[in-house]
């Protein structure tokens, strides 16, 4: 895992263990549900942080007998496991809290206490969101869209952590309406939008990530220039004729297994064919940041 995924990972865990702690005061204080709904959303997020930590260090165990091709994609397995944790934890119950509300509402009190705890919260994620967008800028081209860089980037924390910090974010708000809509209007059922409104967005955001994740886990490939650059660079030598074929898949955020059948010709010797596939190993090797297993099959082009 690089190290501004991890620095982005723990900003997010102090800022949400800070913030859950406060919400639950908070909520105990004033019976607010959207508070409520807003504190164990915190409490999930904490908890997602410590599962990718997790995830990045269980990545980092040697390849054995049983999983010759290492544990990179540990970490895509906890990624996944964070969006179900926030669709449970997080969105299911704020919408349980809410419909709760609706049928039995409750009239929160303290008000000053409740919009300040969510001021200081809003504080504080946005300075995580702040921390998340920031180490995202080392790894995101500036020409490329936030949301296209969340669709292929290969690092799943990232996403996930600017996803959590953005619906935290845009919670909170929400939390923040309800509760001022539910004291100024006598109703309490505003508060209990509020935290069905949150549990609507954990779930929207818990569900992509959950699609996101679960392709990585079936074995992407490299992306389209990644791919190009490593056929460029197989191909860059006289002794090689043509590529006959080239197939990529992501063993690990980091890790790219490479499998190619290029045509030498037919003029090689074994000890020069095996001197040209080194070379081409080399050179697909010199040509990305990844770690690449690369298996290349001398072959012929067949008309």
């Amino acid at each position: 895992m690089k190290s501004g995924s991890k620095k982005a990972i723990y900003a997010a865990f102090f800022a949400n263990l800070g913030i859950a702690i406060s919400k639950f005061v908070g909520a105990v204080i004033t019976g607010s549900a959207g508070l409520l709904a807003e504190a164990v959303h915190s409490l999930a997020d904490t908890g997602n942080q410590a599962l990718l930590l997790v995830g990045g260090k269980k990545a980092q165990r040697r390849a054995t007998a049983e999983f010759q091709f290492g544990f990179g994609r540990e970490r895509y397995f906890w990624s996944f496991v964070v969006a179900l944790v926030l669709f449970s934890m997080g969105g299911l119950f704020a919408l349980y809290e809410g419909i709760q509300k609706i049928f039995h509402p409750h009239e929160s009190t303290s008000l000053e206490i409740a919009v300040g705890i969510l001021v200081i919260a809003i504080i504080l994620e946005t300075f995580s969101l702040r921390t998340a967008v920031k180490e995202a800028n080392h790894s995101k081209p500036k020409t490329m869209s936030w949301f296209r860089f969340i669709k292929t980037t290969k690092e799943p924390e990232l996403p996930v952590v600017l996803l959590e910090d953005i619906g935290a974010e845009v919670g909170l708000f929400f939390a923040l309406a309800g509760v001022l809509a539910a004291h100024f209007t006598h109703d309490a059922r505003w508060d209990a939008a509020g935290s069905i409104a949150i549990g609507v967005l954990l779930i929207v955001i818990a569900i992509f990530l959950a699609i996101e994740m679960k392709s990585q886990l079936m074995g992407e490939s490299a992306l389209a220039e990644e791919q190009e650059n490593i056929l460029r660079a197989i191909s860059g030598d006289s002794t090689v004729k043509g590529i006959i074929h080239l197939r990529t898949l992501h063993l690990g955020p980091d890790e790219i297994l490479v499998a190619a059948k290029v045509d030498f010709g037919s003029v090689l010797n074994t000890q020069d064919l095996a001197l040209a596939i080194d070379a081409a190993e080399k050179r697909a090797r010199a040509s990305t940041t990844a770690q690449l297993t690369i298996y290349i099959e001398p072959d012929i082009t067949r008309q």
